[in-house]
């Protein structure tokens, strides 16, 4: 986490262009057209004023690490429930023990029905046999 940290530090002080440590509707405008990108006033300070958590109506690193974040978790849990559905072969929202085996042989690991349920037993919260999304996420953190 520090590493990261670091990096959203670095994010920070290229938008600070006055040094502050807090990026204003201007200093995000003006960064981001350096970049290319087209940002009306109002849209920028609509943007700011969403993400400011003290209302002071700026960006602070602890509002630049909640935006940069939620966008990662967002990502994780997309990549999750792709992941998940290359596991669910039948389709019906679960991973069963033979949809388990035949993903697993695609993946060039053969492991018998036996054993795979005794990998679902492993995260199989609520005992039905099956892994639910919900059950498949807790197995993947």
């Amino acid at each position: 986490m520090k590493i990261k940290i670091k990096e959203y530090e670095r994010v920070l002080l290229y938008f600070d262009e006055d040094g502050d440590g807090k990026i204003s509707a201007s200093e995000l405008i003006h960064r981001l057209n350096q970049m290319g990108e087209n940002l009306l006033f109002n849209e920028a300070k609509v943007a700011v004023e969403a993400l400011d958590s003290n209302g002071d109506g700026l960006l602070d690193l602890e509002d630049l690490i909640a935006l940069m974040e939620e966008g990662n978790e967002e990502e994780k849990l997309k990549d999750l429930k792709e992941a998940f559905g290359m596991y669910d072969v039948d389709g019906n929202g679960f991973i069963t023990a033979q949809g388990l085996k035949r993903m697993l042989s695609k993946l060039g690991e053969l492991k018998s029905i036996d054993e795979c349920r005794v990998m679902i037993k492993k995260f199989d919260l609520n005992g039905d046999g099956v892994l639910s999304f919900e059950e498949f996420r807790v197995m993947m953190q």
